[in-house]
């Protein structure tokens, strides 16, 4: 994956790519984007562009295997993670991630089965974190990834003493802002074949 000089902001981000994709088949991280990238480089890349400091991808061991096996190289502030309880819920790979994080700051949550990943939704995310200790975006009233946790989120979340919450219920205790955004994908969940094949032709 190509290398950005973007310079870098105080928020970094988790990507979850720890699901065991029993649907595809495969670990989707490794889904064709375009002709340079699977879905995982795509992903990173953008969130390197808006300036991320430092990026977290939790996998699981098959995800792990796939990225050594295919030589799959990532510029240095992005870390591998490993998540060794894929049948536990989606908080414990955010946990995962969020331990692994060696600054404090705001941090975006993404999921790897939406690649649709763009600088302007996080950019518009940014700008209202102020008002909330989450921001979620939104289209049509129904919210989308990636979303912005507070650093007091990311800290409570480390800390938690739990490991099989369901994530949206602990969102729940915390002031949530929802952003309007003009793009659909953001609601986007890839775990099929057939969902694949509604947005790529590879």
């Amino acid at each position: 994956m190509k290398q950005n000089n973007t310079q870098l902001k105080e928020f970094s981000a988790i990507v979850l790519a720890a699901g065991e994709s029993s649907r595809m088949g495969f670990p989707k991280l490794s889904l064709r984007y375009n002709e340079n990238e699977i879905f995982i480089e795509h992903i990173v890349e953008e969130f390197g562009e808006f300036g991320c400091r430092e990026i977290i991808i939790v996998v699981n061991n098959q995800g792990k295997k796939y990225l050594i096996e295919n030589d799959i190289q990532f510029p240095e502030n992005i870390k591998i993670v490993v998540n060794t309880h894929t049948n536990w819920h989606r908080f414990y790979s955010l946990k995962v991630g969020a331990k692994s994080l060696s600054k404090e700051c705001s941090t975006f949550i993404h999921n790897v089965d939406n690649p649709f990943v763009n600088v302007k939704v996080l950019e518009s995310l940014v700008s209202y974190s102020a008002k909330g200790d989450y921001v979620n975006p939104s289209y049509n009233e129904k919210g989308g990834h990636p979303f912005l946790l507070s650093q007091n989120i990311i800290n409570d979340i480390r800390s938690s003493q739990e490991d099989k919450l369901h994530l949206k219920e602990f969102l729940n205790q915390y002031s949530r802002e929802k952003v309007q955004v003009n793009d659909e994908k953001i609601l986007v969940n890839i775990n099929t074949k057939e969902e694949y094949e509604m947005y790529f032709s590879f």
